[in-house]
C-alpha cells in the first residue's frame, strides 16, 4: 500500500492559489488505483459469512488442495 507522505504531489492552482488538480508519477497513481480497487472488493464482500482459519485448512485438506 502506498504511503501518502511519500507521494510528493505537485498541485495545479488557479489564479487565486486554490488547489484545483494534482500531478503524481504514473506508478504512484496506478498503485493508488489498485489500492482503491482492493477496497471496493472488501466493501462488496463485507456481509459475506466468514470461515475460521481451522475450518478453511480442513476444507483445503478435505478437497485435496493441501
Amino acid at each position: 500500500m502506498i504511503n501518502i507522505e511519500q507521494l510528493h504531489p505537485q498541485f495545479i492552482t488557479d489564479e487565486k492559489g486554490q488547489r484545483k488538480s494534482v500531478v503524481l508519477p504514473i506508478t504512484d497513481f496506478q498503485e493508488l488505483i489498485h489500492d482503491l480497487e482492493d477496497l471496493v472488493v472488501v466493501a462488496e464482500r463485507r456481509e459475506e459469512p466468514t470461515t475460521s482459519h481451522a475450518d478453511f485448512i480442513k476444507e483445503l485438506r478435505d478437497s485435496g488442495h493441501l
